[in-house]
Formats: C-alpha cells, sequence, structure tokens
C-alpha cells in the first residue's frame, strides 16, 4: 500500500514538474558568436582559430574525453600529410605543435626523392596528444567546451536572399545556444555503427556515443548527405608480439619538429621503434576462405570506404598478384603496451581475425586487446560548399573535416582551421580566406573535395598536386606565414623573421650566382676528393652546386668568405639553386594559372543563357556555381571547349560594362 502511494505521489509530482520544466529550459538561452560542433582534429582547430581572433566560442563534442582523440592510426604527418600539418601551422594552426609535445618517434620520408615529396612522420603518444590539445582548449581565452550532443541546427529562411540564415542549435536535453555561425566538424559520429564480422554495434569510433540526431536536421534543412565508411585494424598486446622475427625501424638521427616555431633542439629525444613484417599466401587463403563473413563483401556495409587505405579483404581481392601486404607494427604510446597492427584493417569476425593475423610473422602467438572494424557514417556531398567551406545556400554555416567526405587528421584539421578561420571573418564582417592551389596542398585538398564528384573518402597525395615542386614542406613558413599574419594567427615577431629569412636567402643566392670559382689546383684537387668532374675554366658557385654530389655545406672549403646563415636558411639556398630551372618553370605555369583563376564568375549567372555550352557542362556549372573560370576548369564534365565558350560569353559581358574579371 505505501509503495503504491509513494509511485502516485513520484508520478504527480513528475506531471506537476513538466511545465516547469519546459519553462526552464526555454531559459537555457545562451549566447555565443561561434558554434563548433565536434571536438576532433577539424573541431579543435577550428574552435582554436575562433577564439584567438577573439570571438566568444562554445565546443559541443558528445564527450571531453574524446577532444582530439586519434581512433586509428598513432601518428600524424607522411606523404603528403607532413605537408599539410606544415602549412596548417605557418597559417596558425595547433596541429604541428602539438605532435612536437607528443611524438615518441619521427622520421622524414622519400629523403632518397627530391625535396618535393620529402615528407614528415611522427608516432604520437595518443593519449598525450589528447591530453595536450585538451589542455590547449581549456586554456585559450573566449573558448569554452561543453559535452553535450546538438540534435538541432536552427535557421531562419530569408525570402529576399534566399538564403538560411543561421541563428543557433539545440541540444538534446533542449538548451539553446544561440549564434551568428556554426562550424560543424562531426568527423565519423553522424549515425555511425561499428561492424566487426557479423556483429553491429551503433557507436562511433572506440565505442564512444555516437551522434544520432543531427542528420535529420541537416536534411530537413536541404543538406545534401551521403554515407561512407573507414575502418581501424586489430591492437595487440605488445608481450604477445614476437619482435627478432621482424625489421626494426627507426627514427631519425636528427629530428626536424613540425612547427616552424619550435626550437629543434627540444625534439631531440630517445625514440622508441616501429616494426615491419609482412602477410602471406596463408594469410591471404584465411581471408579468401572468409569472404561471406566480412560486412564489406556481404553487403551489410552501405558505405564507401576509402581507395588508397583499404581494409586487409580488399588489398587480398583487389591485388590478388601480390603474395604479400606490409605490416607495421606500431606503439599507441608510452602509457600503454596496445601496438597498433598498420596494414591489416578489417571488418571480419573476431574468430577469423586471430586466425589471420596468427599467420603473420611475430604474431604467432598474438593476443588481441581490440578486434579491428569497420565504421560507417553521414556525412556531407562537399560540391555544397564554396572553397570557403562555407554552405552555399546558407549564411553563417561551415563545414570542416571528415564531414566534408575526406578522410585522415591532418585534412580534417587544416579544413577545420579554413573553416573556423572563415566563421570568424563571417561574423566579422571581413571577406572570407580561401587558399588557392598555387598557394598551398589546403588549396589542393579543398579545391578537389568542392569541384570534384567525390565517391569515397578523399586522401590528400603529393601527386594530387601540379606544383608540388613549390609547395614543398620545408617552404610551407615563406608560403603562408603572410596569409596567417594577416588573418591575426601569426604574432608579429614570427612574421619578421619570415621576411628576414626571404632577405637572407635572397642575398645568398645572388652571392653565390655571383662567386666566380677559378680552374685552380686548389679547386681541382677539391674536385677530385669529392669525385666531381674537373673544371676546364672558371665557374660560379651556383654551378657547381647544381651538381647532385656537391652541395652548399660541401662547398664551404672554397668559400672562404661566407656569412653564418640559420639551417632553414641554407636548406633553402640548397634547394633554389639545385632545382632553379625546374622551380622558373612551375612558377611560370602558376602564372598562367592565376591569369584564369583571376577572372572571376558573377553568382547569380544563368548558364541556360550560354547556348552553346553543352548541356552537361550547363549542369554541372549551374550545380556547382564555380567562382571563377579556373575552378570551373577543374569541374568534371566541363571540357576545354566549354571554358572557351564560357570565357567569350564573359568576355562579352565585360566589354558591355555589366561585369568585370
Amino acid at each position: 500500500m505505501l509503495i503504491t502511494l509513494f509511485f502516485i505521489i513520484k508520478t504527480e509530482l513528475f506531471r506537476n514538474f513538466a511545465p516547469f520544466e519546459k519553462e526552464v529550459l526555454k531559459r537555457m538561452d545562451f549566447k555565443y558568436d561561434v558554434i563548433v560542433i565536434g571536438a576532433g582534429h577539424a573541431g579543435c582547430e577550428a574552435a582554436l582559430a575562433c577564439a584567438r581572433l577573439g570571438l566568444e566560442t562554445v565546443i559541443f563534442t558528445v564527450s571531453v574525453d574524446s577532444i582530439a582523440l586519434m581512433p586509428c592510426n598513432p601518428n600524424v604527418g607522411g606523404s603528403s600529410k607532413g605537408h599539410l600539418v606544415r602549412e596548417l601551422d605557418a597559417l596558425g594552426g595547433e596541429m604541428g605543435k602539438n605532435i612536437d609535445k607528443t611524438f615518441i618517434q619521427s622520421k622524414m620520408l622519400n629523403v632518397s626523392k627530391g625535396p618535393a615529396v620529402h615528407s614528415l612522420r611522427a608516432q604520437a603518444d595518443k593519449q598525450n596528444y589528447s591530453r595536450e590539445m585538451r589542455k590547449t582548449l581549456e586554456n585559450t581565452d573566449h573558448l569554452t567546451i561543453k559535452q553535450a550532443e546538438v540534435c538541432e541546427i536552427l535557421a531562419d529562411y530569408d525570402e529576399a536572399s534566399g538564403q538560411q540564415i543561421i541563428k543557433g542549435v539545440k541540444i538534446y536535453n533542449g538548451g539553446i545556444y544561440k549564434c551568428k555561425a556554426v562550424v560543424l566538424c562531426t568527423g565519423t559520429y553522424l549515425n555511425a555503427r561499428c561492424l566487426c564480422g557479423e556483429s553491429i554495434t551503433y557507436t562511433g569510433p572506440n565505442g564512444l556515443q555516437a551522434a544520432t540526431h543531427l542528420t535529420d536536421s541537416l536534411k530537413a534543412l536541404g543538406i545534401e548527405m551521403q554515407r561512407f565508411k573507414t575502418g581501424t585494424p586489430a591492437r595487440m598486446d605488445k608481450r604477445s608480439i614476437d619482435f627478432s622475427k621482424m625489421e626494426e625501424q627507426f627514427g631519425d638521427e636528427r629530428v626536424v619538429p613540425f612547427s616552424f616555431s619550435t626550437d629543434p633542439e627540444s625534439v631531440q629525444i630517445d625514440q622508441v621503434s616501429c616494426w615491419l613484417t609482412y602477410t602471406n599466401e596463408k594469410t591471404h587463403e584465411i581471408i579468401r576462405n572468409n569472404l561471406d563473413r566480412s560486412p564489406i563483401y556481404a553487403g551489410i556495409i552501405e558505405g564507401t570506404g576509402p581507395r588508397y587505405c583499404p581494409s586487409i579483404e580488399d588489398k587480398v581481392v583487389k591485388f590478388a598478384d601480390k603474395n604479400r601486404h606490409q605490416v607495421f607494427i606500431e606503439p599507441e604510446g608510452l602509457y600503454t603496451n596496445e601496438m597498433y597492427v598498420g596494414g591489416m584493417s578489417s571488418s571480419l569476425p573476431e574468430d577469423v581475425q586471430i586466425q589471420m593475423y596468427r599467420t603473420v610473422p611475430g604474431l604467432e602467438h598474438c593476443k588481441i586487446v581490440r578486434n579491428a572494424y569497420a565504421i560507417e557514417y553521414d556525412c556531407i556531398k562537399p560540391d555544397q560548399l564554396y572553397p570557403s567551406l562555407a554552405f552555399k545556400k546558407f549564411d553563417g554555416l561551415y563545414s570542416g573535416g571528415q564531414f566534408n567526405g575526406s578522410s585522415g587528421y591532418e585534412e580534417a584539421a587544416v579544413q577545420g582551421f579554413v573553416a573556423g578561420v572563415n566563421a570568424a571573418r563571417y561574423v566579422q564582417k571581413k571577406e572570407p580566406v580561401v587558399i588557392d592551389r598555387s598557394q598551398g596542398y589546403i588549396g589542393v585538398l579543398i579545391d578537389d573535395l568542392v569541384t570534384k564528384e567525390n565517391r569515397e573518402p578523399y586522401r590528400m597525395m603529393t601527386s594530387r598536386s601540379e606544383y608540388r615542386l613549390l609547395l614543398r614542406q620545408d617552404n610551407a613558413d615563406l608560403r603562408l606565414r603572410k596569409i596567417g599574419y594577416e588573418i591575426g594567427l601569426i604574432t608579429q615577431e614570427q612574421y619578421d623573421y619570415v621576411v628576414q629569412k626571404e632577405n637572407l636567402i635572397e642575398e645568398e643566392v645572388n652571392r653565390l650566382q655571383s662567386l666566380k670559382i677559378g680552374a685552380n689546383k686548389k679547386t681541382q684537387e677539391f674536385l677530385e676528393r669529392h669525385n666531381s668532374a674537373s673544371l676546364k675554366t672558371g665557374t660560379y658557385m651556383s654551378e657547381l652546386m647544381c651538381r647532385p654530389e656537391l652541395s652548399y655545406e660541401i662547398l664551404a672549403e672554397l668559400d672562404e668568405d661566407r656569412p653564418i646563415l640559420p639551417a632553414d636558411v641554407i636548406e633553402q639556398v640548397n634547394i633554389n639553386i639545385k632545382y632553379d630551372g625546374y622551380i622558373k618553370r612551375q612558377q611560370k605555369q602558376v602564372e598562367q594559372f592565376k591569369k584564369i583563376e583571376n577572372k572571376k564568375i558573377p553568382v547569380d549567372i544563368d548558364y541556360d543563357d550560354i547556348g552553346s555550352l553543352r548541356l552537361e557542362a550547363r549542369q554541372k556549372l549551374t550545380k556547382y556555381r564555380p567562382l571563377s573560370v579556373g575552378q570551373a576548369s577543374r569541374i568534371s564534365g566541363v571540357s576545354p571547349a566549354d571554358i572557351s565558350v564560357l570565357l567569350i560569353y564573359l568576355e562579352t559581358y565585360y566589354k558591355s560594362g555589366k561585369i568585370h574579371f
């Protein structure tokens, strides 16, 4: 009787409280300049950029323990990705500084090749990386961290402009957060589900809570969504691995920092080793015999996976002629015995995983700490974005990271930064900042996303950049520091150093080009010692530097009056002289690129008025709404002939005075 009475009273209390609760929620009305949704690598860079520019910013995450989480590989950088991180640092981003604080091994890749493809890669201590980034966010003025799931984007339709105007967001408990701009950086969390064989769990990466409500709100606003997938390999107990059967992989003897602001001496630390082994035919046989149990091949997975980071199942099927594949065993950090099995991501069931892993030399007795799995998630079709990463049909809505249909921590971080900067500039009523293809890999990445039909997660590669000899990782500060300074995220001191560096490089190159070296006995003996052809007549020091066996440092013996210069200046002098002809050729190509890139297209142009355009070209140009003729030329389905027609049409308008280039 008493129990029944208790429940009656409790029910009545809650019934009476319900209206009160609604009233309380109405009062949960917070105001910010910018709201960032998601605290992964994109969200962190977006939020930091906005806050550092003086805007009141709140960053939402489903878990504060997942800030800057590295749910897959434990490294930052790599081929072309290292370029992105250094460019981000040059502009004023945080990723480079953070990995310099938390790396456990560092290596410059492709050093046997030309400087265009040299790329820095560092193994991170995962927990330390996340912890340090969180500390940075927590100690940044104007920045608030909030653990909550955003379930709705609030916007009003403006009939005059035909645009949706961002007003704020609603979180799951009903709270309203008003703002002037929103940056979407949801990563792989939207409607995420993880698959391991027949087992499906509706969670985000590493078992974290998925975000299950925001997709419906985005669709209701008219945003086109798509379904992508990615995956991660198993983590092994280090104690169960026989490293004697593997090839040890060491870091560089002299570590190069990612950040141009990091003191090089501070990163000369004792490094941990990684290990290399290989799959074999027995491994492949087990995989082939169990393909029907793989969600990828059983038709359970809906999303499209990354072409350039395939699962081990894909490798075995699509590269059937290969009798082995590389497997990298990498430490997750100094805090744990977990080892990352790079190159063997999978969605096969646990019993098959243990069988296949144990066929790999060194893994015969391995113990799996975390199973490999595939993850599916919602993301947008990036053709809805301008190169500023603003949505075309919205005022105040921006997007960055894997949510834009890309893959990788580095790609995410640079997009988050650009989206955050431009959200801040929108609030400040300033023109957006756009990095073009001739200025950086960031420009290549974003341009490819917004102009090409990306049917799979986009991955950055050096081969995607047509000006890669100019866009080297070593000169990112020379290319982009000025832009970072103009944005307001690079200090006067940092900018002044780059200006001084440019002057020193120019002066030294000019000196070497005018310094004559005689064909005397001293010179001939020097050349003979260094296995270099003797001189018949005198030459210039710059000509000697062009010889592959000689360098600026080696030639110091013949250059007694040379000035004392910093190592980074010497590096640029070496490259600029050795590759002078190639660099000048690309600079001319960039000049031609700029000419067509600077030919702007009116945003309200009606392509149906251009009768000579092919139907496909009209459809594609109407869909993508390119801002320049250069951007139009990179849209698939728009031919050079279409561009010629477009140029003639625009020239007619130019002469009529209606528009101006």
